[in-house]
């Protein structure tokens, strides 16, 4: 067995010391580099995108939160002077609650069919927009480029037909 053992090592090494002389490569270790390296190209895209689209899925679904919200507590309100401080505070809550620091006074847009607002039969729709920043991108280039996703959401509310009209 010892001498079999011995003429496969004496072959082997003949092959290498030949292989050597006639210039082929060797792969010493290249496919630990090679799956490393490929894995680095294809890793770091994918997790990027992953971060992005995981960020734009919560600024939809804090857009669409605070806009349902806002037109349905603008509509229950008691009275129209209170209703837009409520749909402001509903809208905070909302892109709050998904991580965003957004004025809520700039992303809400609030719009009514009848004059007064919260007439019998109207309808209140709000409007909510949030700009997603791409993630991992450098202050001073987002001043040069834009580099934000806007994001919108809006809901329509009807005003209940038997409620009284109150100031």
């Amino acid at each position: 067995m010892s001498g079999r053992l011995g003429r496969l090592q004496g072959a082997l090494r003949s092959r290498l010391l030949r292989s050597r002389a006639e210039g082929a490569p060797l792969d010493d270790g290249n496919a630990l580099v090679e799956f490393l390296g490929l894995a680095l190209v294809l890793l770091v895209p994918v997790a990027y995108l992953v971060l992005t689209l995981g960020r734009l899925q919560a600024a939809v679904l804090a857009t669409d939160a605070a806009a349902r919200e806002s037109a349905r507590v603008y509509v229950t309100s008691t009275t129209a002077a209170v209703a837009p401080d409520r749909a402001l505070v509903a809208t905070g809550l909302a892109l709050g609650d998904q991580g965003f620091d957004d004025d809520p006074a700039q992303a809400l847009r609030l719009t009514c069919t009848t004059d007064p607002c919260l007439s019998p039969h109207g309808e209140v729709t709000a409007e909510v927009r949030v700009d997603v920043p791409l993630p991992f991108v450098p202050a001073f280039v987002r001043d040069r480029v834009p580099l934000q996703v806007p994001v919108t959401a809006s809901r329509t509310a009807a005003v209940d037909e038997y409620r009284a009209a109150r100031g």
